[in-house]
């Protein structure tokens, strides 16, 4: 084997990224992953200063001139597309009027792996470029596993937080999602409206009928007032057969009557249960955010009770609005539903 074969042999190995050039510049041999920067044609034979644009030193536009560099730092980008920042090494050749020039991709690594599709057997084996990379690599694993992880945690929390604002049989907000939406209502400055609605003869059913009929009533109920409300409208189980509905952005009483009547019509009708017939009815009372010059949940829950019990006053299937008339009727407002602690998250 030729000295200058044995030469190419040993750099390409210590420096896979080397070019030869002749003393007019022409690269005379191109290591493997040098070439691997031009793929789709051979380097031999063009220019160096056509290929790579000298960006420090400055004014370097022969093959002189850059010859005067050996031993300095340069700073090349390369004008092929991606136009990837390297770095280089020039020194003089074994053979008279050669230049060496060694290549390195510098912290652009990472990206000219993607780019040029470059393994470990395309750098040194003790070059540091590839710890950095088994580096990176391991760091970009961590960090993707830490994404899945927090949105794992993140789906539990959610999870956790709807199934402690939610109830459990009906899937209805319970009391304390209807106290944080009644909350953010009032907190916004929202007009709504607060119906408070229970069921009339449930008693009779759970008595009679056994706990299975009373809740499969229950989840039927629920069924009817989402299917009669809008999607942005809450609807709540606060105790045993009673619902708050918080009916969002509706002023006008008419609308608010309409649905409260749909819902008691579509409750009277028989629910069938195994076989028998499950007969309940609805009440409700309701009373309007805009009433009031200081709006407290307290104040609209007593309120909403107030026209719930002149309804139920006045026969069931009723619905009543709350006036200050009936206030004065009741000797005052009727203690509202307890309000539910914080939930346990």
């Amino acid at each position: 084997m030729s000295s200058s074969a044995q030469c190419h042999n040993v750099l390409n190995v210590m420096c896979p990224m080397h070019l030869i050039l002749d003393r007019d510049g022409l690269i005379l041999f191109a290591g493997p992953t040098a070439q691997k920067l031009l793929p789709d044609q051979s380097m031999i034979g063009r220019r160096f200063l056509e290929l790579f644009d000298i960006k420090r030193p400055r004014e370097i536009s022969t093959p002189e001139a850059l010859r005067e560099t050996a031993g300095i730092k340069l700073h090349l980008q390369f004008r092929r597309p991606p136009h990837r920042d390297l770095k280089a090494v020039l020194m003089e050749g074994p053979e008279t009027g050669q230049m060496i020039i060694n290549l390195s991709f510098g912290i652009s690594v990472v990206d000219a792996v993607q780019d040029y599709k470059l393994t470990a057997a395309d750098f040194a084996p003790t070059d540091l470029t590839i710890e950095m990379l088994y580096l990176v690599e391991a760091k970009s694993a961590a960090m993707e596993a830490s994404r899945q992880l927090n949105r794992r945690l993140q789906g539990a929390r959610v999870a956790a937080e709807e199934q402690a604002l939610s109830d459990t049989l009906t899937g209805l907000r319970n009391r304390r999602g209807m106290d944080r939406m009644l909350a953010d209502l009032i907190a916004n400055g929202e007009d709504f409206a607060l119906m408070h609605m229970d069921l009339d003869y449930f008693k009779a059913v759970n008595d009679t009928m056994g706990h299975a009929a009373g809740d499969y009533v229950l989840q039927q109920v629920a069924r009817i007032m989402l299917n009669e409300v809008r999607s942005h409208d809450t609807v709540a189980r606060v105790g045993g057969d009673e619902f708050v509905l918080l009916l969002r952005s509706v002023d006008r009483p008419k609308v608010i009557d309409q649905i409260a009547t749909r819902i008691i019509a579509r409750v009277s009708e028989p629910i069938l249960f195994e076989g028998q017939i499950c007969n309940v009815s609805s009440s409700a009372g309701t009373t309007l955010s805009r009433h009031y010059e200081v709006v407290t949940a307290d104040q609209l829950l007593g309120d909403a009770d107030v026209a719930l019990y002149e309804s139920k006053s006045r026969g069931r299937r009723q619905h009543t609005f709350f006036s200050e008339d009936l206030r004065d009727q009741s000797g005052g407002a009727k203690t509202p539903l307890p309000r539910a602690q914080a939930p346990q998250i």
